[in-house]
């Protein structure tokens, strides 16, 4: 059985100065010079070159390498890295390349080596421009080192990127819109607004079981990410996905790959690989298949993913899902009535419940369908269970 191309890279680098409290992701703290890095990142090198070896690299248009905190590991283990990437993928300038950074470890020196090796955009982990803020999320920077870290990254490179994130217990409405608009005034071309999560199994997971922290208000981070519309749409910025905002030609083209179905290689612990053809897609994580669906099952995925992004999805697209999940003779793209298409009054109840609407041609979310991501991209999923 033959897949479609990789078009996406996805290498994990999963250490970090320091644990945050409200992490659940596959990172660990160690120290800097600890030999566990020096062989993991040996590992890596070695996958990149045995996948490239195999020809699974050939048709990337995209590479990202997230954490954990790449920034974090040294110019010398990344230069390893970025070397065995530069031997193994085309690294044109056509191709995006994105490292993420924190503040604490990024250097003027290592933005220009970085960007000697083929990086061309960098996302920074700022969070808040909130010194308090920061302490209480237990980041290891203050807000004077992201200013600098800003500041460092536009020496060499145009595509900057910025993570914030509101709902954060003690954290003010008008605190987040003052970190959204200092983001803006420092020249950033991408923005990324992410409300708090309380994970299970971490330590603020423990602290708001105990009482010790409040649960986040889901009110007040529904008002923080109406007001980070409001100031990145008037400062020239759109909204490109449900936490995602760009200056024109600034959007993550990597990111954009996840969510518009184009298969993507993992490489490195926990790294997730996504392979399909028209008939089947899997995730292999760690080497366990975490899922495996049918082509019902795609073309209901597809459409929930479509439905993150502000162009939502076509007509067309709508009917091929129909014709695939109802069975019906929508193939061609013509767009049909509702009337036995389970697709098509799935929309239709969504357009009524205020979360999608149409127009152009095009099926979108509303902002209230973004509020209630939950809902709207359960019903879609729910189509093909």
């Amino acid at each position: 059985m033959t897949y479609d191309p990789y078009k996406a890279l996805y290498l994990h680098v999963p250490f970090c100065v320091g644990r945050c409290g409200y992490c659940d992701f596959a990172t660990s703290a160690v120290e800097r010079d600890s030999p566990v890095i020096d062989e993991y990142v040996e590992s890596l090198v070695m996958d990149v070159r045995r996948a490239s070896k195999e020809e699974k690299l050939g048709a990337l248009e995209t590479v990202y390498i997230g954490g954990g905190t790449p920034s974090f590991i040294g110019m010398g283990r990344l230069s390893m890295l970025l070397y065995a990437l530069s031997t193994s993928v085309h690294l044109t300038p056509e191709v995006e390349c994105t490292m993420e950074a924190n503040p604490e470890s990024l250097t003027a020196s290592m933005v220009r080596d970085i960007w000697a090796l083929g990086v061309n955009r960098l996302s920074l982990g700022v969070q808040s421009f909130d010194d308090e803020v920061l302490r209480i999320l237990g980041r290891a920077h203050d807000a004077e080192a992201a200013r600098t870290a800003v500041r460092a990254a536009q020496e060499r490179f145009e595509n900057v990127s910025v993570d914030l994130m509101c709902g954060i217990p003690g954290q003010s409405e008008k605190s987040f819109a003052e970190s959204v608009r200092e983001a803006v005034g420092l020249g950033v071309t991408h923005v990324s607004v992410y409300p708090l999560t309380i994970e299970p199994h971490t330590p603020f997971d423990a602290a708001v079981m105990s009482g010790a922290m409040a649960e986040p208000d889901e009110d007040v981070e529904a008002a923080c990410m109406e007001a980070a519309a409001r100031i990145l749409e008037s400062a020239g910025f759109h909204r490109y996905e449900v936490a995602s905002y760009a200056k024109p030609g600034f959007e993550s083209r990597h990111n954009t790959a996840y969510w518009t179905g184009k298969p993507y290689m993992g490489i490195g612990r926990s790294a997730v690989t996504m392979t399909q053809n028209e008939c089947r897609r899997m995730r292999v994580q760690d080497g366990r298949v975490v899922d495996d669906l049918d082509a019902r099952q795609m073309a209901s995925e597809d459409l929930m993913l479509g439905m993150r992004m502000a162009r939502g999805v076509s007509d067309e697209q709508v009917a091929r899902a129909a014709a695939v999940i109802d069975g019906e003779n929508g193939a061609n793209g013509t767009a049909f009535s509702s009337a036995g298409s389970a697709v098509l009054a799935a929309f239709d109840e969504l357009a009524s419940l205020g979360l999608a609407e149409h127009r152009d041609g095009r099926w979108r979310p509303t902002e209230t369908g973004w509020l209630c991501g939950n809902e709207l991209y359960g019903r879609l999923l729910d189509l093909a269970p």
